[in-house]
């Protein structure tokens, strides 16, 4: 089934990195990164005016290269980290910076700047976090229920625990871990998980996902051959603190248990090439989000899995207890797991798909020819869940 979206905006560039700014729970806003080579790369602010269905835009110059991925500050509605492309030598690397965005930017500023939809402002850069004896970066995640003075960086086969110090001015390595293994070993992507206060972070490299203890950065759980193909992106249910969700090139989306990692506890197949992006819904954990390369985003309800199974809220303890209720005290059958909408305007590959920090509701994708889509969830299904 195809919705209409919210809203489509077209970038003048090709881009791939987009975010939600975390730490904004009032307004609506994203951040895209974008890749030229031809010109200086920018960060496009997009506010989204959703009473009056309106597009607000601003632009930071990010002079320094090509933007490969991007994340903002749980805790700080200013700062950000971006990876980008730096010339170096013979060869390209991917470095990582930490940036505040001027102050009349942030949300919630009552300074106006002039003419905001044609002129470009400029980040400050704040520290970078690319020590190049550990290689390319390729992605940074921050502590999510922190403030914002811990972040991790994956270079190469290195996971690296960074402090933010001096207001951000001065990032210290605390820690760090390394792949071991046969061949050229690079992470792909990680997320830090928002249970377990903070101690656990989950990573991709190559067909395998593995957990990490922040504390000793050692291993805690491994997932050999977790898809058939490079594994893309991870996410953690944000309700059940032992369930991670991973996709990857082999066009399936799984959902783990990390307690016992020796199956997923779901799949899905419903794209036709590469797995790019997934995320969790923030409040609604059965609404799961996909973008692939196939050009189509994918709402996906997987409620059997979900911290509200049976139309409440349940913990993991909860659920052996089901089989020993009385069939009168049973509750009606739960909701089948599937695809609820997808939405199909995009005409290049999806490499990244968010919820909105501030309305559980509304989402956004963006493809590498520089199309941003803002869509709702079907109303249909939104009163389903509350009500």
């Amino acid at each position: 089934m195809a919705f209409n979206p919210v809203f489509c905006l077209k970038l003048s560039s090709w881009a791939r990195a987009l975010t939600p700014q975390t730490a904004e729970t009032d307004a609506i806003r994203f951040l895209v990164g974008t890749q030229s080579l031809k010109y200086d790369n920018q960060i496009h602010i997009i506010d989204f005016d959703d009473e009056n269905n309106i597009i607000n835009k601003n632009v930071l110059l990010h002079q320094v290269g090509e933007i490969w991925h991007i994340s903002t500050s749980p805790a700080d509605r200013g700062v950000l980290a971006t990876c980008y492309n730096k010339p170096s030598d013979s060869k390209v690397l991917t470095c990582a910076a930490v940036w505040r965005m001027p102050k009349e930017l942030e949300p919630g500023s009552h300074e106006s700047p002039d003419d905001s939809s044609s002129t470009a402002h400029s980040l400050e850069l704040l520290c970078h976090l690319d020590d190049t004896a550990h290689g390319s970066t390729a992605c940074v995640t921050w502590e999510p229920t922190g403030d914002g003075k811990k972040v991790i960086s994956l270079a190469d086969n290195h996971i690296l625990l960074w402090d933010l110090q001096e207001s951000s001015g001065q990032a210290v390595l605390a820690s760090s871990a390394s792949l071991e293994g046969k061949g050229q070993l690079k992470f792909t992507s990680g997320r830090w998980s928002p249970h377990h206060a903070g101690t656990q972070v989950a990573t991709a490299s190559d067909t395998t996902v593995r957990g990490w203890d922040t504390r000793s950065m050692s291993q805690i759980y491994c997932i050999e051959n977790a898809h058939g193909q490079l594994v893309r992106d991870l996410d953690f249910n944000p309700n059940k603190q032992y369930y991670l969700a991973s996709c990857g090139d082999d066009c399936k989306v799984k959902f783990w248990d990390t307690r016992n990692v020796t199956e997923p506890v779901k799949t899905l197949e419903e794209h036709s090439h590469w797995v790019w992006s997934i995320r969790y819904n923030h409040s609604h954990d059965q609404l799961v989000l996909t973008g692939s390369s196939d050009s189509r985003v994918i709402l996906s309800n997987m409620v059997s899995i979900s911290s509200e199974p049976f139309g409440h809220l349940v913990d993991d303890d909860d659920l052996s207890d089901q089989e020993e209720r009385r069939p009168e005290e049973k509750s009606q059958e739960p909701p089948r797991d599937g695809v609820i909408a997808t939405y199909e305007e995009h005409e290049d590959s999806v490499y990244a798909a968010d919820w909105s920090s501030a309305d559980p509701w509304l989402f956004a994708s963006l493809s590498y020819d520089g199309r941003l889509v803002i869509n709702r969830v079907p109303r249909a299904l939104k009163y389903h869940i509350l009500l």
